[in-house]
């Protein structure tokens, strides 16, 4: 396979990376770990801590990890055999203008994600030095969107610091929680105060990522190989996204607080938790910015880089406005996220290899399947009753390929 003609520097956001930009097994695993070290991964794993028992808690992470595992391995496979981001496979299944719906969808979630993270970031540090909030924002964005701009080398460069510390002070305080809980059989011996079911467990797992995860390709696209694609992003989703829930949840079932910034207060922690904190929303909104520079580079024909400019200082002149108003309009809209990954799976299995050869110019236009496919997929996450994520990947799935089958069986054959 002939690799396109492009200089090393380029951001490929709408060609394949050629295999001498790609990455082996331990750069790979370092990106991915900073792409599942999430920030709200640890809320959520507090919400976790004050509603199961320790045994609840480790089968609802065991389970919503493999459900996440599995569909963003999938994707890693992908995207590793064609090189291709999230954006550019949807003009296979959505068409050309079609792919600009998911773009859209996409982009503006991780534009509105990176806007809160600012906040996320300057209000501890604002409460504890009183340094005035615009200001922390507007350093905070500034230097979020400077690392993003110079793309995949700056991500492995932050996260190779990042992961370890977010990694050592977690630990660091489980044990303190452990130790005031009075040792591990302490800990498994509590019983919380206002239980959530499993089901309502295994929702918040899989919830709290399955919309970034729907973006792994925009990663994994750099690996050089399925194998390494695939196992780095499992092992990332079972590793880091089940510490960050540990992190969260241990605290929270101790001293009975889900907020993590307050549990390492109360642990004397807070100096080194601004700064660790800190660097995990750093990477998190690294990886939001640079996907949604993809997102629009897609639409516009611009570069990604230059979107992530226009992202990085959008989100952060919205930023207080995006975090108090519009969490709850992104939880919506992630739910409408998971079909565009179902549909770029099934359109992958269904059709010829050869259509994803590098010379492959996919038709102009919108293709209605996806789309149709796309809205069944988004009713049936928020109407059917059971774990809405997984609905939502079903059905659309399922109406894809229903559409596909049938549009064969209709196709003259020669």
């Amino acid at each position: 396979m002939k690799e396109p003609d492009v200089q090393p520097q380029s951001d490929f956001s709408l060609q394949p990376v050629p295999y001498a930009q790609r990455r082996g097994f331990w750069s790979m695993l370092i990106v991915m770990m900073g792409f599942t070290f999430f920030s709200a991964s640890m809320w959520t794993g507090g919400k976790l801590g004050t509603g199961l028992s320790a045994t609840s808690f480790i089968l609802a992470v065991l389970g919503g990890n493999l459900i996440l595992g599995i569909y963003t391995g999938i994707l890693a496979h992908i995207a590793a055999i064609t090189g291709l981001s999230t954006h550019r496979l949807a003009h296979a299944s959505f068409g050309v203008q079609g792919s600009w719906l998911p773009s859209v969808l996409l982009g503006a979630t991780q534009v509105g994600w990176f806007g809160v993270g600012v906040v996320m970031f300057a209000l501890p540090v604002h409460k504890v030095t009183a340094v005035p909030l615009p200001l922390l924002i507007a350093v905070g964005g500034f230097l979020m969107t400077t690392t993003a701009y110079f793309g995949i080398r700056a991500l492995t460069a932050l996260s190779l610091v990042a992961v370890p510390a977010i990694a050592v002070l977690g630990l660091f305080s489980v044990g303190e929680a452990v130790g005031t809980s009075g040792g591990l059989v302490s800990l498994f011996a509590m019983a919380p105060e206002a239980p959530l079911s499993l089901s309502v467990a295994l929702t918040l797992c899989v919830g709290s990522f399955i919309s970034g995860g729907t973006l792994t390709a925009d990663f994994t696209r750099y690996a050089r190989s399925s194998r390494v694609a695939v196992s780095t992003t499992v092992l990332a989703f079972f590793l880091g996204n089940s510490l960050m829930f540990i992190f969260g949840a241990v605290g929270a079932a101790v001293y009975q607080q889900a907020d993590i910034s307050e549990v390492m207060l109360r642990q004397g922690l807070i100096v080194p938790a601004m700064l660790v904190l800190g660097l995990n929303i750093w990477t998190t909104n690294d990886s939001a910015l640079y996907a949604s520079g993809l997102a629009f580079a897609n639409i516009t024909g611009l570069s990604k880089k230059k979107m992530v400019l226009v992202n990085g200082a959008l989100g952060s002149l919205c930023a207080v406005v995006l975090y108090q108003h519009f969490v709850g309009f992104l939880t919506v809209l992630g739910s409408c996220l998971p079909p565009i990954g179902a549909i770029i799976i099934s359109d992958y299995f269904f059709h010829d290899k050869k259509r994803w050869s590098d010379s492959t110019e996919f038709k102009a236009g919108i293709r209605l399947a996806a789309v149709m496919a796309w809205i069944f997929g988004c009713i049936a996450a928020h109407l059917l009753p059971g774990l809405p994520p997984l609905n939502g990947l079903a059905v659309a799935a399922l109406v894809y390929l229903s559409c596909e089958f049938i549009s064969k069986l209709r196709r003259p054959s020669l």
